[in-house]
């Protein structure tokens, strides 16, 4: 994932143990992994995938008939961050600086907090293949609690912006004005965001993905007409430029979260999971925490490879900014993809799991890996066919689709590497393997990637790749060329060592299994 992802998409968070109800000091290793799992009841309604023929063709419909809706709700939540980049971008330099900065902000806050509150996935994914209905209900309330204290939380980090943006040099006033009021914003539609979010979980880990791609559907286009109102100033609005942006975006999460309620409340299919919040259970919330924080700080180790990257690239300059924001912007769109898989993979994984299906567990995600890497492929042919145009649909200021053509050229690499991060990690999340992918991310990711990428770009080892990013990326700035080549190269050796440790995992239990 990178920065411009809403979630990621992301990646990588894990425990050690399988799905169920193991507390913290349940066994740590894959073999006594297999015996921790809880049986399912034999009286419950199956979950999807987890009966039936596991031919190669069955697995792959099971997977894409899950991941489609993902991807379509991915895609139209990806069409905010892309509105308001290319709004912007339209509007002048300055506010797509600001769009840059604050986006990034926003980004690193949000996909962290995400990140915790995707430990309800494997949870619930895990009583549905198992048959436990009732706790579903329950699970998803306590996941509503701890959304509404990271709420507070995250709101509370973006009221300092001054801390984030002393990384980035010179700002000017300007943007740094615009910077502020795009996150105050956001710090208003942050509790409705996370919430949110809560549902999403549940909706996946149940096999109901449409439910949110509908609701984002229609938040795309009440997203494109706050924008335009209140970007531009139409309709008697004021010109608001980025704040204008972070207006609207409050404003559909609000709607959205809205519209998810009636349809939790009034919609028969989620009766059987008894639908409630109640008061806090602490046990049920020291589960998720449990889970959570090992999967927000590996999100979170991912993400601000990427935001801190867009902080340090603005020492080059406006253009340079709004360059690396299209290109970041463009990542992420290629990144939806293998997220939609990852997570519609991750789920049929899970539920397997539950259901003590270890060896169909495997075939599931073998299966996900063979698609995610095939539609990676894909993906990166289309983009690189169309870049010329693609890229003249965020600007039109020649200076900054100079630069983020010249390091669209890096994609490839990039986005190849991400896609093999990506599936890896939902695999290893279905497990709940944690600690270890979060070590191998903060050692690619924070120590090749951002550290290596600014000792290289703006450090004491800058101009070393000015000689690569001049023949492969001509356009780009030396600085983000730099920094983008050390991404592409730390997100490979995170993607290998993922999967690496994956198959160790499905060995061991094969063999546990076996005997």
């Amino acid at each position: 994932m990178n920065a411009s992802t809403t979630p990621p998409s992301g990646s990588g968070a894990h425990g050690r143990t399988p799905f169920g109800e193991a507390p913290a000091g349940a066994p740590a290793d894959a073999a006594a992994a297999s015996a921790a799992a809880p049986a399912p009841s034999p009286t419950a309604p199956k979950a999807p995938g987890v009966t039936g023929p596991a031919t190669f063709r069955r697995t792959a419909r099971l997977i894409l008939q899950q991941g489609w809706p993902v991807l379509v709700g991915q895609w139209a939540g990806m069409a905010f961050g892309v509105l308001d980049t290319a709004m912007t971008g339209h509007a002048s330099p300055t506010a797509l600086a600001a769009m840059a900065l604050a986006v990034s902000i926003y980004i690193t806050v949000f996909v962290g907090l995400m990140g915790v509150l995707h430990a309800l996935i494997p949870i619930i994914a895990q009583h549905f293949g198992a048959g436990r209905l009732d706790r579903i209900g329950h699970t998803w309330g306590q996941g509503v609690w701890l959304a509404l204290g990271l709420s507070a939380l995250g709101a509370t980090a973006m009221m300092f912006p001054d801390v984030w943006l002393s990384m980035s040099g010179d700002v000017s006033p300007e943007v740094r004005d615009q910077v502020s009021g795009y996150l105050m914003m956001l710090a208003i539609a942050l509790p409705a965001g996370l919430v949110f979010r809560t549902v999403y979980a549940l909706n996946t880990a149940v096999s109901r993905p449409k439910v949110v791609m509908m609701i984002n559907l229609l938040g795309v286009g009440l997203k494109f007409i706050f924008n335009w109102i209140f970007i531009y100033g139409n309709l008697g609005a004021p010109d608001m430029g980025a704040v204008g942006a972070g207006l609207s975006t409050a404003l559909v999460y609000w709607i959205s979260l809205g519209i998810s309620a009636v349809i939790l409340v009034r919609d028969p299919f989620y009766r059987r999971f008894s639908m409630r919040i109640g008061r806090p259970d602490w046990k049920a919330l020291g589960e998720l925490l449990h889970l959570g924080v090992p999967m927000g700080a590996s999100y979170l180790i991912e993400v601000t490879s990427f935001t801190f990257m867009a902080l340090l690239v603005a020492r080059e300059g406006v253009f340079a900014t709004g360059g690396h924001q299209i290109m970041s912007n463009l990542a992420a769109v290629c990144f939806m993809m293998p997220m939609a898989l990852g997570v519609a993979t991750g789920a049929l994984t899970a539920q397997a799991i539950g259901a003590g299906d270890y060896p169909r567990a495997r075939r599931i995600g073998a299966t996900g890996l063979r698609l995610a890497m095939t539609g990676a492929v894909l993906t990166v042919l289309v983009m690189l066919v169309g870049r010329q145009a693609i890229v003249g649909a965020y600007t039109n200021d020649p200076k900054v689709a100079m630069v983020a053509l010249g390091l669209l050229n890096l994609l490839t690499l990039f986005h190849l590497a991400d896609a093999l991060q990506c599936m890896t990690a939902y695999l290893l999340r279905a497990y709940k393997v944690a600690v270890i992918p979060m070590c191998i991310q903060a050692g690619a990711l924070w120590g090749i990637g951002l550290t290596g990428g600014w000792y290289l770009a703006f450090g004491p080892g800058a101009g070393s790749l000015a000689g690569i990013v001049d023949r492969f990326m001509p356009g780009a700035t030396p600085g983000a060329g730099s920094m983008w080549l050390m991404a592409a190269f730390s997100m490979l050796i995170s993607g290998s060592l993922l999967q690496v440790w994956y198959q160790r995992i499905v060995r061991k239990l094969a063999v546990q299994t076996a005997a």
